[in-house]
């Protein structure tokens, strides 16, 4: 008999873990799927100012956003946690279903391997998201753009970026400031597609009042049917289409790279002797992203359980957009910081999940 009644109590725990699961995932979907509407509006406001450059028009506002979606659920899935597990978890405790689980035994702990298992999965579906999906999306949105809004072709890669203007390729490796490069190569060919010359610049300077770009430090190679003549030049005039600002936007963005991608640009730079910070810092902030969404879900708990069960939905959903914001603020300070002192980017990457988790800690303990 003593056994039929420990068999009965846990299966009525996991029936009781399993509700909270399913609710708690409910609220974040749903959570998710305002935020990521109001962003998706947002864009399609900033969007319509385009339309009409080049051939940019709804049609490519709209797969413009849609590419980009995947890229907004993966930065979204934090607060979209936080407020859904707030709104879940207050509803209940306002209608005592809290109350009535601890009475029958039902413990914080309970409530929080509930939580726990809600957030590994939103963890998971972040991660699935960010990584694999939103780095490819995000790069044809905006390349789709451009190459509708400019006339110029352009595919960005790991290890440069390369464009194209007529029959001149461009590889361009680093780029240093508002129309400023460096490492530029040219490649020409004829109409039959046969090379004419490579043309190497160690600089390129973009004159805005006289539309053309100024070569510096040129070394080209020309290739006639007889020959290969090798010339040098202090400086050369290069009229391009190639705006430098399709530059600035299709570098490479470190907050949107895959950890895979992001490891081997670190490599890249610093076999270069090139600056990594920045790339280091995305790279450890993509590690502690996943659980980021998981401690959003720990605060909830603390919240909701220890504050009085008059508090309307509308005051705790109002408290955790402050309390999202709050951390996205530290979160780029701290980002901040790292780079202008130089500091270790794998601790400020962790810092303010870190201290968050602290004080959901501590006032989980405080609760039992």
């Amino acid at each position: 008999m003593g056994d039929f009644s420990i068999n009965r109590e846990n299966a009525g725990m996991r029936v009781l873990v399993r509700y909270i699961f399913k609710e708690v995932l409910k609220g974040a979907f749903v959570a998710l799927l305002v935020l990521t509407t109001l962003v998706c509006l947002f864009t399609l406001k900033d969007q319509m100012g385009d339309v009409g450059k080049g051939s940019y028009d709804m049609n490519h506002v709209f797969m413009y956003l849609g590419l980009l979606t995947p890229l907004y659920i993966y930065e979204l899935m934090p607060s979209a946690a936080l407020l859904g597990s707030l709104f879940v978890l207050g509803n209940m405790a306002n209608n005592r279903e809290i109350i009535a689980m601890r009475i029958s035994g039902f413990s914080i702990i309970d409530i929080l391997k509930a939580v726990w298992l809600a957030g590994i999965f939103l963890a998971l579906v972040a991660v699935a998201i960010g990584e694999f999906i939103a780095p490819g999306t995000e790069k044809q949105a905006r390349l789709m753009k451009e190459e509708a809004t400019n006339e110029s072709r352009v595919m960005s890669t790991l290890y440069g970026l390369w464009l194209r203007d007529g029959n001149t390729f461009v590889n361009v490796i680093q780029i240093a400031g508002e129309g400023l490069v460096n490492d530029l190569t040219l490649y020409e060919y004829d109409k039959s597609r046969k090379l004419r010359f490579v043309k190497h610049a160690q600089q390129a300077i973009y004159l805005e009042d006289e539309k053309k770009w100024v070569l510096q430090n040129i070394k080209q190679t020309e290739i006639t049917p007889t020959q290969v003549i090798a010339t040098k030049k202090v400086m050369e005039d290069w009229t391009s289409k190639i705006d430098p600002n399709l530059m600035n936007i299709v570098v490479i963005k470190p907050d949107n790279m895959p950890l895979k991608d992001l490891s081997s640009y670190i490599k890249f730079l610093k076999e270069n002797n090139q600056q990594s910070k920045k790339y280091e810092l995305a790279f450890w902030r993509r590690i502690v992203k996943p659980i980021v969404t998981f401690v959003m879900l720990l605060v909830s708990v603390p919240f909701v359980i220890g504050v009085r069960r008059g508090v309307s939905l509308g005051a705790r959903m109002m408290v955790g957009a402050l309390l999202g914001m709050g951390f996205n603020i530290i979160d780029k300070m701290t980002g901040n910081l790292a780079l202008a002192y130089d500091l270790n980017p794998m601790i400020m990457a962790a810092l303010p999940s870190s201290l968050v988790l602290m004080v959901a800690a501590f006032a989980i303990i405080r609760l039992r």
